[in-house]
């Protein structure tokens, strides 16, 4: 009973545990995100190992640099086959992306603000200020027009960016998703899953509470039950 709207992120120390969770949810679950702590714990050849075995894979390396080396990098990585890359969505950035994967059939996603920054983090970096949704906004436009497939943001800026005319044809993918009753963490921007799902998203990134859980697998068929629904 899969539903490749639930990606669930693997995000423990080494790709032995992450085997065993992905193990644990067998069937029930297509479709698994690989973060930059797993990079050093094996992370690539997890990546290998659940795509030979018919997985789907959601690379989330939240890539920055300058654009000749951003465009190596995703070069190199494009050469996997994996779904979805993350990128940070500054236009230099996502451009570089997208002509390093070339031909490749890798969707490049860009991180507008991450799920775990309110306005006083962003104060706190220097970011101009302004309406934490309104900068989520503008950064999915320019991200859309320099290259991007899709976007990553929360699920309560998801319905003002699935309404840009720029996000005809692209993807929406939500962290922050928690099932009702499910400890934030270090989330700030979080939904259910229905929520998310009603709000404009296309794809659910959903770690701890499934991972997490004494049943794993039955943390998993829990929200495809809710997100069968809608």
């Amino acid at each position: 009973m899969s539903d490749d709207r639930l990606i669930v992120g693997l995000d423990v120390p080494n790709a032995l545990e992450a085997l065993q969770i992905a193990e644990k949810l067998g069937d029930s679950v297509s479709f698994y995100k690989i973060g930059l702590g797993m990079l050093t714990g094996g992370g690539l050849a997890l990546a290998n190992e659940l795509t030979e075995n018919g997985k789907r894979v959601f690379l989330d390396m939240k890539l920055f640099d300058i654009p000749a080396t951003v465009e190596r990098a995703v070069r190199g990585l494009a050469q996997y086959d994996l779904d979805f890359l993350t990128v940070h969505g500054d236009p230099h950035v996502v451009t570089a992306a997208a002509e390093g994967r070339g031909t490749k059939p890798l969707k490049i996603l860009a991180v507008t603000i991450l799920t775990s920054m309110n306005r006083s983090d962003l104060d706190d970096c220097l970011i101009k200020p302004g309406n934490m949704a309104d900068l989520v906004v503008e950064r999915a436009r320019t991200a859309f027009r320099a290259g991007a497939d899709g976007v990553i943001a929360s699920p309560h800026e998801a319905a003002a960016v699935r309404a840009l005319p720029e996000a005809e044809g692209k993807l929406i993918v939500t962290p922050g998703v928690r099932p009702a009753g499910s400890a934030a963490g270090d989330q700030k921007r979080i939904a259910t899953p229905a929520e998310a799902l009603k709000n404009g998203a296309d794809h659910l990134v959903v770690a701890r509470p499934v991972y997490a859980a004494p049943d794993p697998r039955a943390a998993a068929e829990a929200i495809l039950s809710e997100i069968a629904r809608i």
